[in-house]
């Protein structure tokens, strides 16, 4: 299955952006509004220059304390990131995200931000195929 199918079973809608210049204070506000994990972060709304995570701001309260929360997402944020393309194989991801062991990627055409995936999603996918090879091979058993 192709990043484009996980995709188009998502909210087109719920791309979660901030800046740079935005506060780690209000990231986390947003993601915690949100319930997600990470926030990609753009220039001009749909270039992503890097993503902010919830691991990111923990551990940048571990080393700096509390005043974290006034610094910037460029701060802390992870640069340059890591994408994917809406014609990229589900499994490819999720072995890129295994590998490196984050648990989101924005998938961009050219320089544009289209969506994120997390592991979660390639994860269901592949859940989900594994369904449906052992029912195929149960009903093979059980009707030849």
């Amino acid at each position: 299955m192709s990043v484009a199918a996980l995709l188009s079973k998502k909210p087109s809608d719920k791309i979660i952006t901030v800046s740079a210049s935005t506060s780690i204070r209000e990231a986390s506000e947003l993601l915690a509004q949100n319930k997600i994990g990470a926030v990609v972060v753009t220039e001009d709304k749909d270039r992503v220059v890097g993503i902010l995570s919830e691991r990111d701001i923990v551990r940048g309260l571990a080393a700096r304390g509390a005043s974290v929360m006034t610094q910037r997402v460029a701060d802390l944020m992870t640069a340059p990131v890591e994408t994917c393309t809406p014609s990229d194989a589900a499994d490819d991801v999720m072995r890129r995200m295994s590998e490196g062991r984050f648990r989101h990627m924005p998938v961009t055409e050219g320089m544009k931000l289209v969506g994120v995936i997390s592991i979660g999603d390639v994860v269901k996918n592949r859940i989900n195929t594994l369904e449906q090879e052992a029912n195929a091979m149960r009903d093979y058993i059980t009707t030849g």
